[in-house]
Formats: C-alpha cells, sequence, structure tokens
C-alpha cells in the first residue's frame, strides 16, 4: 500500500531533514556567515575550550537519576553540570 503525502511526513527521518533543511534556509536569511565572522572578532580564546569528555560508568542513587530524567533529554549533560559547579565552588573556597 502506498503512503499519502501526509504519512511520508510523519517519519523521524524525514521531519530531521525537513527541520535541517528550514534551519538552513533561516540561517541564510538571517546572514549566518556575517553574524559567525562578527561572533568570531568578539570571542576570546577560553571561549571556544570545551573539556574533553570522559566516558565512565556512575552508580547514582535511583532517586537522584530520577530526578535528572525528569528534566527530559541531555540528563547526563545537566549531571555533568551540577558537578562541575560543585568542583568549582569546593576550588574557590581553597
Amino acid at each position: 500500500m502506498k503512503k499519502t503525502k501526509g504519512e511520508r511526513g510523519s517519519h523521524p527521518k524525514v521531519k530531521k531533514v525537513v527541520r535541517r533543511r528550514a534551519n538552513r534556509r533561516r540561517r541564510k536569511a538571517l546572514g549566518f556567515a556575517g553574524l559567525m565572522e562578527e561572533n568570531l572578532q568578539t570571542m576570546k580564546i577560553g571561549d571556544l575550550y570545551r573539556p574533553r569528555k570522559k566516558p565512565v560508568t556512575l552508580r547514582l542513587d535511583a532517586d537522584v537519576l530520577a530526578w535528572f530524567k525528569k528534566g527530559g533529554r541531555r540528563y547526563q549533560t545537566r549531571i555533568n553540570s551540577a558537578l562541575r559547579q560543585l568542583m568549582e565552588r569546593e576550588m574557590r573556597a581553597r
């Protein structure tokens, strides 16, 4: 059975392609290249630094993990952010 036009567009991969094309058109309309060039001129080297990520196995309490997951996707990033804030706070206290 052949899918209708509306059914074809509901596949996640199709949606991703459509979203990517829309983003490209939006960036082009905004003059994205000009914005990036302006941003690069005002940035410092430290602004481009991103710490290297290292995969680890970490055992967390179930309620702690559930709390982070309740916030939706990218819960691992939020856990990392919380740990970094604690680390930086302790480093300043010394």
